[in-house]
């Protein structure tokens, strides 16, 4: 993954102010990981208002999933600790929004809400941890235009709370429960492949 997307420039005047602070990035990291939770459970009431809410709160949350790694590495305080607990919080943050999502569409999908957002949480949970902790398949940073517009592929989780604002959740959490565990299994297929094949 890489450390110069959009996402990070966005967050690297904010991180260069507080670098000097005693606020470490395993600070941040939690913050990251209470954030996500309290957009879960905002997603979770499934009334406009509090999906707007669960929406701007789990921005805040991918910016500072990206502000953790940006002060590790503007302090110096990198570590192999504290960048597994950053993925164990970006998983868990990201797991949380799918099922909150999921309790929060109960109205109009019943218990099938739920059951999808579970689904969709473990699809989004498998693809995050082959791709960031089992690195089974390396993904480049995406670029439409030039170098100041990359984006990882985890950063399309941003199309989330947009798509949520603007009434599409039932459709948002079936796709991702559809989706994303299809792609793990493909993941994982090729990934295992290619080890066997030593590559």
């Amino acid at each position: 993954m890489s450390t110069n997307t959009l996402i990070h420039r966005i967050v690297r005047p904010a991180v260069r102010r507080i670098a000097p602070t005693g606020i470490t990035p395993n600070h941040i990291t939690t913050l990251r990981l209470l954030t996500g939770t309290a957009a879960a459970l905002a997603f979770a009431q499934g009334e406009a208002l509090w999906l707007a809410i669960g929406g701007a709160i789990f921005i805040l949350s991918m910016l500072l999933d990206r502000a953790d790694g940006e002060l590790a590495r503007q302090t110096g305080r990198a570590s192999v600790s504290g960048h597994r607990y950053d993925l164990v919080s970006d998983c868990t943050s990201n797991i949380l929004a799918f099922i909150g999502i999921g309790v929060g569409v109960v109205p109009t999908l019943g218990l099938l809400g739920p059951l999808l957002g579970i689904l969709a949480g473990a699809g989004i949970g498998a693809l995050f941890w082959q791709l960031n902790a089992l690195k089974l398949v390396e993904l480049r940073p995406y670029s439409a235009w030039d170098d100041r517009f990359n984006a990882d592929p985890d950063d399309a989780l941003i199309l989330v709370p947009l798509l949520v604002w603007i009434g599409a959740a039932v459709p948002t959490l079936i796709a991702a429960a559809v989706i994303t565990p299809l792609a793990a299994l493909w993941i994982g297929f090729t990934g295992s492949r290619a080890a066997a094949h030593g590559k």
